[in-house]
């Protein structure tokens, strides 16, 4: 579900980029991803905070408790949790469509996404209108040269293992998106978290939050067309499994701004979700066999570096059904010369690729530096947003607070 837009050509006309070798960085995160052992996950102690949310599953067992007070609060809003897993969470009435940061509810429903219904959900159609832009040329770096997205190698689980795919409900349907595993700094080698974008979470201003968020890690692991995957292993369209999301923080500035056009919440269209397998014990770092680390330093785009963008576009020409990737020098995105810029790279993936993570080298290991949040109705751009303190504040308090769930 990328928000693509309005395109529009900063003074100077179209920038022609020097499309790098590829080596580097593709080598850098061709990680080989074989399951570890390792004990059951920690239990976690901790209060909601106002930036992320709980859910949970209401039977007990190896599922969470919704805590009291957020069950309290869905008592508010009229909502049963036992109603809920039966259908109720189709009722997309406004005053059950929970939005404020700490009202995200997202309890299991085993087997909802089956492999048919992860093959039905569709991007969100949603544009980007670049108003005023007169007023921003003077920041934004040219357009960049379109860069021709190139498949991955299969299978994804030994050249791409922490990249995968989010789905999720929405009021116009099942959507997808995309998403990376990254570590967890409070507990090693035991990650549960992925880093996404907010408008694969969150609908922004006006709205709420989406429902039944699931990660798939390695989706369609050998690439399997349409036709094959019919009658194919479930372990070849899951092979790590489902994991939902049962915690979810996105940033103010997205809840507040953003819109279905990305709006002033674009430049902080990022999310981080804490997620649980629909069966097992294992963390998802150590059942995927990987995960990366997040740089929130916030390098200026002409100092960065090569980036790459990894995800599942799912528009034409696209289908959804594998991964794809793009490298290319970044340049620099302005969308009001009072938001921070993003950053913007050459790129024909389509909607699907949203959230999917942007990555860089630093010294040698390769971290995660954005994350696909809008671009161009042509599809030949994408743009995501600069990672700094207070992405980085988002991330630590949902790794203190809940990341031993």
């Amino acid at each position: 579900m990328r928000s693509p837009s309005t395109s529009f050509v900063a003074p100077g006309g179209r920038r022609r980029r020097r499309l790098l070798a590829a080596t580097g960085l593709v080598a850098a995160l061709a990680l080989t991803a074989t399951a570890c052992g390792g004990s059951d996950e920690d239990t976690a102690n901790g209060d909601p905070g106002a930036a992320a949310s709980a859910s949970g599953a209401a039977d007990g067992g190896d599922k969470l408790q919704i805590p009291a007070d957020l069950s309290d609060r869905l008592k508010e809003h009229g909502i049963d949790v036992d109603d809920w897993k039966d259908g109720g969470w189709k009722d997309w009435d406004k005053d059950k469509w929970l939005s404020e940061a700490k009202d995200f509810v997202n309890p299991v429903i085993e087997g909802l996404w089956k492999p048919e219904r992860m093959m039905s959900a569709q991007e969100a159609d949603k544009t980007m209108s670049v108003k005023d832009a007169s007023a921003v040329q003077d920041v934004s770096d040219p357009e960049p040269a379109p860069v021709e997205a190139e498949a991955e190698r299969t299978p994804y689980h030994e050249n791409a293992a922490p990249v995968g795919k989010i789905f999720f409900d929405s009021p116009e349907g099942s959507m997808v998106c995309s998403g990376t595993v990254i570590k967890d700094v409070n507990h090693p080698g035991k990650s549960n978290l992925v880093w996404t974008a907010g408008h694969c979470v969150h609908a922004g201003a006006g709205g709420g939050w989406y429902r039944n968020i699931a990660f798939v890690p390695a989706y369609n692991d050998y690439g399997r067309s349409e036709a094959d995957l019919t009658n194919a292993n479930p372990q070849e369209i899951a092979p790590y499994g489902n994991w939902w999301a049962d915690w979810a923080a996105t940033s103010n500035g997205w809840i507040d701004g953003g819109s279905e056009s990305g709006g002033a919440g674009a430049a902080y269209d990022y999310a981080v979700l804490h997620v649980k397998p629909e069966q097992g014990a294992k963390s998802l770092e150590e059942t995927v066999g990987a995960a990366l680390d997040v740089d929130f330093s916030a390098p200026a785009a002409a100092e960065a570096g090569q980036m790459g963008a990894w995800g599942y576009p799912a528009a034409p020409p696209y289908n959804g059904l594998k991964m794809f990737k793009c490298l290319d020098e970044p340049g620099r995105l302005s969308l009001d010369a009072s938001l921070p810029t993003m950053y913007r790279i050459g790129c024909t993936m389509t909607g699907g690729s949203s959230g999917g993570g942007w990555f860089r080298v630093v010294d040698g290991e390769t971290k995660l530096v954005s994350n696909t949040s809008i671009g161009p109705l042509d599809n030949t751009w994408l743009a995501g947003p600069q990672l700094g303190q207070d992405a980085q504040a988002l991330y630590e308090n949902m790794s203190e607070t809940y990341g031993g769930q």
